[in-house]
């Protein structure tokens, strides 16, 4: 039974011991694990802060990144409309001034071509009265190749010029 229960000298050293080692790590050992313990979990609970604010941040920039994608849209949108005007405008102007040129020369060509059909016709009433004088010379001069034709050509144009007065 010795070996179950031990003596009263051995507790009282074991004891004293103990309470040696409770007091040096009372003193020493649990300060220090706490210390580590507390710097472990400030740690820990400042790392969790800047994942926090990142995330916000991440968010934030997100955020702004869809506002600034939105605001490019627009832009872009207001860009392309802005183009077509312009585009539909300089078309139009150039229609415009197709037609206003198109008008011009086809009035060009109406008097151009009204001023050759003047000098063509006046060209021709020039060679039909010389022509017609030709021909009349020559009638003339067939008819009236002696004396008598003559006397009675004039006679005749006498009575005409009577006549009508």
């Amino acid at each position: 039974m010795d070996l179950l229960i031990p003596s009263t000298g051995l507790l009282f050293w074991m004891t004293i011991v103990f309470l040696i080692v409770l007091f040096l790590l009372w003193k020493f050992g649990f300060p220090a694990i706490v210390n580590m313990v507390n710097a472990r979990k400030a740690f820990i609970d400042d790392s969790l802060r800047k994942a926090h604010e990142a995330n916000e941040k991440l968010a934030n920039i997100q955020q702004m990144s869809e506002a600034l994608l939105q605001e490019a849209r627009q832009k872009q949108s207001q860009i392309l409309k802005e183009a077509a005007q312009t585009r539909d405008n300089i078309v139009g102007q150039a229609q415009e001034k197709a037609r206003n040129e198109s008008a011009r020369i086809i009035a060009e060509a109406k008097a151009e071509i009204e001023n050759e059909k003047q000098n063509a016709i006046r060209d021709i009433r020039n060679e039909v009265a010389v022509l017609s004088v030709q021909i009349a010379e020559k009638i003339l001069r067939e008819k009236l190749s002696d004396d008598k034709k003559q006397m009675e050509m004039i006679d005749r144009m006498l009575d005409e010029v009577a006549v009508k007065n």
